[in-house]
């Protein structure tokens, strides 16, 4: 009988890891594969998808798998079709992840078409702010961006990523929206200060050349609170607060795209909680469910996108099985406070690899995260992922990001124990290359 792998290959590209992922024995810190019965300690995540794991304790109750299996007979349109699972899913949402900050919610399948409405969403905005202005005037559709981002691979996301590998959007029509230099920090700062704030004043001068060159043209300016996929790149607060002071004045809406750094993976639930509170946030992975959250901001026109009837909809608006999903994942990180675990274990983790890299300089650099977020740089692209396949061999999952770096992207329930198993063997895999 052919195996799992030899079927998708008759028909697909398989080209991630070699195993079976076995729904069953598979655990918060493991995933198990079901061709070996090996066991991988589980830094990856699903690409930072899944809050807790696999099977929570918390999860695998008879209630709640009854209660997930209802719902997944049938697949309701939820943009038309509406269950008290949605209602549900929407006020433990709003509790919990929405508080105050933000008024409008937007629900879809799939991380970029979060960004994709969101930028609908300000283009919206600012058209009809310029028609204020001037009724003939159609213009308030271009997008400030900015180097090394990933926003997604579909329709308008196309035209904001540019990361490492060009493979993701060679080929593809995009538009020729304004990118900025990226200021990214080199850690220690304290050691790059001087250079990373030169970084921010040409980043902000590129801003205002462009807000110049395309005056009221700009509806949006979009930025990852720490960005994931272009190597785990941080920022400054005082660079955040530069933005939203440029975004204010020159009435362009301020864009986080959260979907990766979002539901406590940086110690808070939302990454724009360490910085400023941006007028839109795109949502997605370890949400389950996608999306948007938007503030009053949009009410400053009539018949904005949350007024007027199909401006922004899909099919599924969302997936029930993934809100009913979500629900239960958001109750269980409150209640077990996981976002405080986050935060506390994170930054153990990130003295951890802090100390390493002092011990192994010419080998590992710029350790750096916030809450579970963490990552470093190895000396080149060919030794990064040397050392992936290495661990992988060593029985470990971990994701690349950016030219040469390693990013860990642990469940949020991660204990000290599992951080130490994953540290010993990273030394022991490191010195075996040397």
């Amino acid at each position: 009988m052919k195996s799992a792998l030899e079927t998708l290959k008759e028909h697909m590209l398989i080209d991630g890891y070699e195993i079976i992922f076995d729904l069953e024995k598979s655990t918060p810190f493991y995933i198990h594969d079901k061709l070996t019965g090996d066991q991988y300690l589980d830094y990856y995540t699903f690409f930072a998808s899944a809050p807790l794991g696999c099977n929570h304790p918390k999860v695998r109750t008879k209630e709640f798998m009854d209660k997930l299996g209802k719902v997944a007979v049938n697949k309701p349109s939820s943009s038309d079709s509406y269950t008290e699972e949605m209602a549900e899913f929407t006020d433990t949402f709003s509790r919990i992840c929405m508080k105050k900050d933000f008024q409008y919610l937007f629900l879809i399948s799939g991380g970029a078409l979060a960004v994709e409405n969101a930028l609908k969403t300000a283009f919206d905005w600012k058209v009809r702010k310029n028609y204020e202005v001037n009724p003939k005037d159609h213009i308030g559709q271009q997008v400030i961006h900015f180097q090394k981002a990933f926003h997604g691979r579909s329709g308008y996301t196309l035209s904001l990523t540019n990361t490492f590998d060009p493979r993701k959007i060679a080929n593809f029509p995009k538009f020729k929206w304004p990118r900025i230099h990226v200021p990214v920090i080199t850690f220690p700062l304290e050691d790059h200060l001087e250079e990373v704030i030169k970084q921010e004043e040409r980043a902000l001068r590129e801003i205002d050349e462009a807000i110049q060159k395309n005056p009221r043209d700009i509806a949006s300016l979009i930025i990852e609170p720490i960005q994931g996929e272009g190597g785990d790149n941080h920022f400054r607060p005082e660079f955040f607060r530069a933005l939203r002071k440029v975004c204010d004045q020159n009435d362009i809406m301020l864009i986080f795209d959260e979907v990766q750094t979002g539901i406590g993976l940086t110690g808070k639930m939302w990454a724009y909680e360490h910085f400023v509170k941006p007028d839109i946030v795109a949502f997605g992975k370890k949400t389950q469910v996608c999306g948007i959250m938007v503030d009053k901001k949009v009410d400053e026109v009539d018949g904005n996108v949350f007024h007027e009837s199909s401006r922004i909809n899909s099919t599924w608006g969302g997936n029930l099985v993934d809100m009913v999903r979500s629900t239960k994942y958001l109750q269980i990180i409150e209640e077990d406070k996981l976002v405080e675990n986050s935060k506390k274990v994170g930054e153990y983790l990130l003295k951890s690899l802090a100390d390493t890299c002092d011990d192994s300089k010419e080998v590992m650099t710029n350790a750096r995260g916030r809450g579970l977020m963490c990552a470093f740089d190895l000396p080149t692209t060919e030794f990064r992922n040397k050392l992936r396949k290495e661990l992988f061999k060593n029985k470990v999952l971990i994701l690349a990001c950016g030219e040469k770096s390693i990013r860990f992207r642990p469940p949020l329930c991660v204990d000290k124990e599992h951080i130490d198993k994953g540290l010993e063997i990273f030394a022991q895999t490191c010195r075996n290359m040397s």
